[in-house]
């Protein structure tokens, strides 16, 4: 089973004249860890958006572990979402009054599958997760997401994303806010979390220091050379 397929994506925001995405052809075999570079505008987190179904594409043009994003509408899309990817953006989109533990914990709430893939003990589970991602003191795990620093929020947006083992991990420039060691350190801790989960990672960056932490990598600009 692959985790990702896309083929023949095209996708076009509304009101505008020439496509964001043309892109023939891209596959993540499960497990598979791939740097997708390109700068910053050229439609990669459109990318993203499109594969986690955020935004509508032609049925057939996506598939997430072998399930068409495409063909599936409004709520069921939804949990579509929740059960097969984990997410990790920027903006980390925590929920700002719910502890660091609680915001791990969100999509074992949402998603039985999720529930049933993170064990007989979930908050075991996502204690380990931040724990092995460096938030090991119980006072941290159990502040609210506002009053952590940068960095802890980004380890509890990466622990949330791996909880309950997802089929794929999308990424979308982590990293911007930390600097070169802190870089270096996360990606090795999420690549290594995501070998063990057998989740299947798309780690979109314009900072081609990372890329030797990868299986491989994709310009995003030839891949997507349709496109305007």
């Amino acid at each position: 089973m692959r985790a990702l397929h896309v083929q023949n994506l095209t996708f076009t925001w509304p009101g505008a004249e020439n496509a964001t995405l043309r892109i023939p052809n891209l596959s993540l075999a499960q497990g598979e860890r791939i740097f997708l570079f390109g700068p910053s505008g050229s439609g990669k987190s459109t990318l993203l958006s499109a594969i986690a179904g955020v935004v509508d594409v032609s049925p057939g043009a996506i598939l997430v572990a072998d399930k068409d994003v495409g063909a599936v509408n409004g709520g069921a899309r939804d949990r579509f979402r929740v059960d097969h990817i984990g997410m990790i953006f920027q903006v980390f989109n925590l929920i700002p009054w719910l502890s660091a533990l609680e915001n791990v914990l969100l999509p074992c709430t949402f998603s039985k599958r999720r529930r049933a893939r993170a064990g007989e003990d979930p908050g075991g589970t996502a204690r380990h997760l931040l724990d092995e991602l460096g938030l090991s003191d119980p006072s941290l795990v159990s502040k609210p997401a506002s009053e952590l620093s940068v960095g802890q929020q980004q380890r509890v947006a990466a622990a949330r994303a791996l909880i309950g083992k997802p089929d794929l991990i999308l990424v979308d420039e982590p990293t911007s806010a930390l600097d070169e060691a802190a870089k270096a350190a996360f990606v090795d801790l999420l690549a290594r979390e995501c070998a063990e989960a057998g989740s299947a990672l798309l780690f979109v960056s314009h900072d081609r220091s990372l890329e030797h932490h990868f299986d491989r990598s994709v310009d995003f600009l030839a891949l997507n050379g349709g496109a305007a």
